[in-house]
């Protein structure tokens, strides 16, 4: 797969984490920034990036790390074909791909320590989704719900 990885100023401390664990995983990886902590950047800035690879087919999976995952989680999740979930658990970055076909995995960079942040990315990069009738029921409601309000915008 294609990962995409990006972090805004305060999950810059996992970003290089990300990369790695995926590399390692045999994964394809664009790194999408930022370079350093001490440079700001706002976090819908992140998620965007991290949204348009997903959205451009560029990326076929992002990680995108903030202070607590849930800024980007919720920027992402505006971009039509996004399903962005925060996971601080491995039972949540593998439930969210397999039941809801999550493909952008957000994580706290002031919230998970770097041990466990692996063992999420592991298991998040790992997942596949189920397939299971009553998932694709429930993932074409969301998808009948995001269709309905982006002809609102």
């Amino acid at each position: 797969m294609k990962i995409a990885v990006a972090a805004d100023h305060a999950g810059f401390p996992l970003k290089q984490l990300a990369l790695d664990t995926a590399q390692a995983a045999g994964h394809e990886t664009a790194d999408l920034g930022t370079m350093g902590a001490d440079q700001p950047v706002d976090y819908p800035d992140t998620a965007r990036a991290a949204a348009e690879a997903i959205r451009s087919g560029a990326a076929d999976r992002a990680i995108i790390v903030c202070g607590s995952g849930a800024g980007v989680a919720v920027a992402a999740s505006k971009f039509p074909g996004v399903r962005a979930a925060v996971a601080h658990d491995t039972y949540t970055a593998h439930q969210a791909v397999e039941h809801d076909d999550v493909n952008v995995l957000c994580l706290g960079g002031r919230i998970v320590g770097t041990a466990l942040a692996e063992e999420i990315l592991r298991t998040f990069l790992a997942a596949e989704f189920s397939g299971e009738e009553r998932h694709r029921k429930r993932l074409a409601k969301v998808k009948a719900i995001e269709t309905e309000f982006s002809r609102e915008v």
